[in-house]
């Protein structure tokens, strides 16, 4: 089985408070993607809470994003109909690297059916993509992991090109 992860793909990261023109380029690629996938699809969601800026991510980066049940939280509006109609699982994670991420796609490989491949697309190439392809990675090391380029965006085109650059070496091929 094919798994597809579709990382934060939220409005916040699309068109709102951490938003880039590259994410909102984006959009229709990744609901192609998913529109077209054979296999299992679960996505993340970005989850903070109210106290946000008094966190280390908030004092790191000070922009309020992703409080949940803010509309900025919420899942793009076209990327979650296309999720809701392939009927996939959506997993909050208040880290950068989702561990229940990993341990979902590890369920999935040991007690419903062999995990042959792992996609992931969505935002922030530089910070959760390669996080959770790492993660994943470590989770299932036999399972090949790759990352959609055109399919990702990066805080900016440059740190979105290294990240791409810096996951080659770790065994995640980039398509």
């Amino acid at each position: 089985m094919k798994v597809l992860v579709v990382v934060d793909m939220q409005n916040d990261f699309v068109d709102g408070a951490l938003g880039t023109k590259e994410a909102c380029a984006i959009v229709p690629d990744v609901v192609k993607t998913i529109e077209g996938f054979e296999g299992k699809i679960v996505a993340t969601r970005d989850t903070h809470g109210e106290n946000y800026m008094e966190t280390q991510e908030g004092r790191h980066l000070p922009v309020i994003h992703c409080v949940k049940g803010t509309e900025g939280w919420k899942i793009n509006g076209e990327i979650r109909s296309a999720l809701e109609e392939k009927q996939a699982a959506v997993i909050d994670k208040p880290t950068f690297g989702s561990v229940a991420l990993g341990e979902y796609v590890r369920k999935i490989d040991r007690e419903e059916e062999k995990v042959e491949e792992i996609l992931l697309i969505g935002v922030c190439t530089d910070i959760c993509v390669i996080s959770n392809a790492l993660l994943l990675k470590a989770y299932l090391p036999e399972v090949p992991v790759k990352v959609a380029a055109s399919c990702c965006a990066g805080v900016t085109p440059e740190s979105h090109v290294q990240a791409l650059e810096a996951m080659k070496p770790c065994q995640i091929e980039i398509v």
